[in-house]
């Protein structure tokens, strides 16, 4: 019974103790941001904002409603070569049909060009896998569901493609947190750490994004970094535009690159979200990235997912 209460005591004292850690930590962040002058105007709750990024999982959600519902999709997919010309692609049409609790995908019209599959139809490129994990489905996929509570992302376990696809959500969906398993970077990812954050330059300001009112979040990499300072960092700039009412995520856009022995990646991202019956969804995904992993060719794609057509 001692043994118990001890245990309880010593988890409570641990977490009271993050938490304190944590709004330190806010306290500190919140003395380096910029506030635009409608925003001091508002007498927004600096620290509590930050907490509130910190813990946002609208934008991953917003992808895990797409399990859920149907919907019709424009896809781009395409390689280049390192003179910027397009050596391979595809462009399609798919629809994605959702009855119980089933999903299942037509391919309604597709092109390809130059080796975009291999011989067996499989995928002949990273770029190509990596779409595909996020917006075709093969087969029919059951039992899903859009929740997001106690998401865990980690690449324990998993090598090769499976692993680098974790990684990538990883970096997609929580940009900006501690990424474990990602050699040399997942400590600088973590732009909330206040270690790292003296690195950028923050400032909130509050706008209308589309006929509503919205905060925008900016993270940039400081213009005066060092040599030194700069491969201490990952991201070089974030824009978020939050619900200025419900804080979900309504568009980011990011920037992330870093150069190690292993690999190195130059990556660039624009989401945009709309409703549907009251659940946020991604409607405009922009992707252009620039990927060298150790015993692979270099790879350069891009490619833009347009969604459309939602139904239950």
């Amino acid at each position: 019974m001692r043994t118990l209460l001890l245990i309880s005591f010593l988890a409570l004292s641990l977490h009271g103790l993050r938490a304190q850690t944590d709004s330190l930590d806010n306290e500190r962040l919140a003395k380096m941001i910029s506030l635009s002058e409608v925003v001091v105007r508002t007498d927004v709750n600096v620290p509590k904002f930050i907490e509130r990024v910190k813990n946002d999982t609208s934008f991953y959600k917003a992808f895990k409603n797409l399990h859920v519902i149907g919907f019709t999709s424009l896809n781009d997919i395409r390689i280049m070569d390192k003179k910027g010309k397009q050596k391979a692609g595809m462009q399609s049409r798919t629809i994605q049909h959702h009855s119980g609790n089933c999903r299942t995908m037509e391919k309604v019209t597709e092109t390809t060009q130059g080796d975009f599959y291999n011989s067996d139809s499989s995928f002949n490129y990273y770029t190509a896998e990596l779409y595909a994990g996020l917006f075709f489905t093969t087969g029919q996929v059951c039992g899903e569901s859009n929740v997001v509570a106690g998401t865990n992302f980690s690449a324990k376990g998993k090598s090769g493609t499976d692993k680098h696809k974790e990684q990538l959500k990883m970096l997609f969906f929580n940009p900006g947190k501690k990424i474990p398993g990602i050699p040399f970077i997942g400590e600088k990812i973590n732009i909330f750490d206040p270690d790292v954050a003296e690195l950028y330059d923050f400032a909130i300001d509050q706008v209308q994004y589309e006929g509503q009112a919205a905060f925008v979040f900016s993270v940039k990499a400081r213009e005066d970094l060092s040599s030194g300072e700069r491969d201490r960092i990952v991201i070089d700039d974030m824009v978020t535009w939050f619900d200025a009412k419900t804080m979900d995520v309504l568009a980011r856009n990011y920037r992330l690159s870093y150069n190690a022995l292993a690999y190195d990646f130059d990556v660039s991202m624009e989401v945009q979200m709309t409703r549907f019956n009251g659940l946020l969804v991604p409607r405009t995904l922009r992707y252009n990235g620039n990927w060298d992993v150790a015993f692979k060719k270099r790879e350069r794609g891009v490619f833009t997912a347009t969604l459309f057509d939602f139904t239950n």
